[in-house]
C-alpha cells in the first residue's frame, strides 16, 4: 500500500482490477523488457488485449496504451529474471525472480489469487524454492499459507516485528474481501544484515521499518536489483497512517538503508512500476531532501 500524492488516503492508491496506463522506467541496467503474448511461458490467463508500446531511451518510460492485469517480466540481467503477477484487488506485485540458467526461484509476496500464482509458475517452468515475504500485510501475506501448502516450500521473512499482521491476516482479509487468507508464520524470520539464497543467487537483507514494523528489502548486489516491498515507489512512499506506522522512521528507512544501495539499483515496488534509486532521489517529493 503506497502512499498517494495527494493528503487524501485511499486503502491503495492503485486501481483495483484494471489499470488503463502503467509506466515502467526503461533504464541501462534493465536491459530488456519484453510482455508476455497468450500462450508464451510468460503469460497469464489473463489475456493481453489492444497494447500499445512505446519504447523510449535512457530513464524515459515504456508506456503501455492499455493494459489488463497481465503477467509481464523484466530482464534485469541475462541470469536474473523477474516476472510479476499482479494479484489481489491491491494489484500487488507478486514476483517470480528466477535464474535463467537454472530455471529456478522464488516467490516474493504471494499477496492473494494463488490460483493464478501457481498457473504461472506452471507456464513458466520455474521450481520454486521458496516464497519470500517483504512485509506482513495482506496484499502481500495473505496467499503465503495457501502457496506453502501446494509447493511443500519454505517462506523466509519478513522481520519478526511484523508478526502481529500475519495473525491477524484473516481479520483483515474478511474486511477487504479475501476470505482465503489465513495465519501464517514464516520458517525463517529475517533480521538487518541477513542473507537469503536460492537458485545461485544472493540478497541481503536490511530491515527498514515505517509502512510496517517488521518491512524488509532484499538486495541482490550482483545484479544490482531490489525487491522494495512497500517501502519506495516510483513518485512516492509507504503508507504511515496506520497506528503502527511512522513517516519519521520510514524516512528514515529509506535515507539510511535504501539509499545507500546506489544510485544505479533498479528495484521493484509492491505496487505500480519499477524504478531507479538515482531517478526517486532526485524527483520524488518525499525523500528529495534526505
Amino acid at each position: 500500500m503506497r502512499r498517494p500524492p495527494l493528503a487524501a488516503r485511499p486503502i491503495c492508491s492503485v486501481k483495483p482490477k484494471a489499470i488503463s496506463q502503467l509506466a515502467i522506467v526503461a533504464i541501462a541496467a534493465m536491459r530488456l523488457l519484453y510482455l508476455g503474448e497468450p500462450g508464451t511461458i510468460f503469460a497469464s490467463s489473463q489475456s493481453l488485449s489492444a497494447v500499445a508500446v512505446a519504447h523510449l531511451s535512457g530513464n524515459e518510460a515504456l508506456r503501455l496504451a492499455r493494459w489488463e492485469q497481465p503477467s509481464y517480466a523484466v530482464d534485469i540481467m541475462a541470469k536474473l529474471k523477474v516476472l510479476i503477477i499482479p494479484v489481489t484487488p491491491f494489484q500487488q506485485n507478486c514476483a517470480l525472480v528466477f535464474n535463467e540458467e537454472t530455471k529456478r526461484g522464488a516467490i516474493v509476496d504471494p499477496g492473494g489469487d494463488v490460483g493464478e500464482i501457481l498457473k504461472t509458475i506452471a507456464q513458466s517452468g520455474v521450481e520454486i524454492e521458496k516464497i519470500l515475504l517483504t512485509h506482513g500485510h495482506i496484499d502481500h501475506a495473505g496467499g503465503a499459507a495457501e502457496l506453502r501448502d501446494a509447493l511443500g516450500v519454505k517462506i523466509e521473512g519478513p522481520h519478526r516485528d511484523d508478526l502481529f499482521l500475519l495473525n491477524d491476516l484473516p481479520k483483515s482479509g474478511a474486511k477487504y474481501g479475501m476470505a482465503d487468507a489465513r495465519v501464517v508464520e514464516p520458517d525463517r524470520w529475517l533480521a538487518d544484515g541477513d542473507e537469503v539464497s536460492f537458485a545461485d543467487l544472493k540478497f541481503a537483507i536490511s530491515h527498514a521499518p515505517g509502512h510496517s514494523p517488521g518491512s524488509v528489502v532484499f538486495f541482490n548486489d550482483e545484479n544490482r536489483f531490489a525487491l522494495m516491498g512497500d517501502v519506495l515507489f516510483q513518485g512516492s512512499v509507504g503508507r504511515t497512517d496506520f497506528p503502527y506506522g511512522s513517516e519519521k522512521t520510514l524516512l528514515a528507512s529509506i535515507r539510511d538503508k535504501v539509499l545507500p544501495l546506489g544510485d544505479d539499483v533498479v528495484f521493484l515496488p509492491g505496487h505500480g512500476s519499477a524504478s531507479q534509486i538515482g531517478v526517486e532521489r532526485k524527483t520524488n517529493p518525499y525523500i528529495k531532501r534526505l
